[in-house]
């Protein structure tokens, strides 16, 4: 019998799906370490998981080189990898939850969609999203990704690098969303100097959503980068917005005082 035919099997003495892809398959064998058993065996994790022995042998290897997993006395616990995105979730939640409420005030004040993001590789990834009175929907939402390229919230985020980290990350051709997103990685590192070159504040016209402009800012650590963006966005011939610059405005302000109020929990985590 081949590993798939084992999977299903498996899988259907349990009543449920075969996990048939590697990452359900890594999801199942990850959630065998629960907080009352930080540490599994080998026989453990394929009874926790239903999963072939061999598979889940043969996965734990690929785990424990990528630090998924870390190999100890006793059998195997969770990796430093995985520490560590678990110790970013709660940075990220800190700064949502302060930063949510003022997010939410200047979208009813100025009517727009406002979004909070962080840069995850390439991609921008919204830890908050906020709807301003009577204004149109935009196709984005709370946990939603977008290549950072295209979106003002990742133009924002990528300004605060150094280039060469921008240059490692994306490849010459870039993914294009609309008309008029960037389509080479020359032209990005230019637009990025525009954005540097006007304290932070980047534009998305209409590069990741056609009829949709956005304006973000960058709210910026001790360290060098920034920690999140924040951004307001219209819908064109939508509800009648204020001009980039004076969003530009409004977002700074918004950004300083998020900053201040982040710092003090944010700081241990630098």
């Amino acid at each position: 019998m081949t590993v798939d035919v084992l999977v299903q099997a498996g899988s259907a003495q349990r009543g449920g799906p075969a996990p048939v892809s590697m990452i359900e398959r890594m999801t199942l064998i990850l959630d065998a370490f629960d907080g009352a058993s930080p540490v599994r065996t080998l026989i453990d994790v394929a009874e926790h998981t239903g999963l072939p022995r061999s598979s889940v042998h043969r996965i734990i290897d690929q785990m424990v080189r990528l630090r998924w997993l870390a190999h100890v006395p006793g059998g195997y616990r969770l990796g430093t990898r995985a520490l560590e995105l678990g110790g970013l979730a709660v940075e990220h939640n800190e700064i949502r939850d302060v930063v949510s409420p003022l997010l939410h005030e200047v979208c009813q004040r100025t009517g727009m969609v406002g979004h909070l993001g962080v840069l995850d590789g390439p991609e921008v990834l919204y830890l908050d999203k906020a709807v301003g009175r009577s204004c149109d929907s935009i196709p984005t939402r709370l946990g939603g990704r977008m290549p950072a390229h295209c979106t003002a919230v990742g133009k924002a985020l990528l300004a605060t690098l150094e280039p060469s980290i921008v240059e490692l990350a994306f490849r010459e051709r870039l993914p294009q969303l609309t008309p008029r997103t960037i389509g080479h990685r020359a032209e990005l590192h230019r637009e990025l100097d525009r954005v540097r070159s006007h304290q932070g504040v980047a534009v998305d016209r209409e590069e990741s959503v056609a009829g949709v402009v956005c304006v973000a800012v960058p709210i910026r650590g001790r360290a060098p980068g920034a920690v999140a963006a924040l951004s307001l966005s219209g819908r064109l011939g939508g509800v009648r917005a204020p001009g980039t610059s004076s969003l530009a405005r409004v977002l700074v302000e918004v950004a300083d005082e998020a900053a201040r109020a982040v710092f003090p929990r944010y700081a241990r985590w630098q």
